[in-house]
């Protein structure tokens, strides 16, 4: 499978997780959906732009795409903490 395709359904899968916490009002979940929702685009757009040649723009989508990646870890431990 293309990795543009599994690039694709997971953001839609992720956008649809936080969607339904949002409609049920259940925002600590749907924080967690948000949060792989950024992680997943940044992480997507950090490799289209490599591949139209834009490297600075490139490293910064995935420093970004990183930090959002860590705070998913780091609020998914919190939610199993308590």
């Amino acid at each position: 499978m293309n990795s543009k395709w599994i690039y694709g359904i997971s953001i839609v899968l992720a956008g649809a997780f936080s969607l339904y916490f949002i409609v049920k009002l259940d925002l600590q979940n749907a924080l967690i959906g948000m949060i792989a929702l950024f992680a997943l685009t940044n992480s997507a757009r950090a490799r289209q732009f490599k591949s139209q040649g834009m490297i600075r723009e490139a490293r910064w989508m995935q420093g970004l795409s990183t930090l959002f990646a860590i705070a998913l870890a780091v609020v998914l431990f919190l939610r199993l903490l308590g």
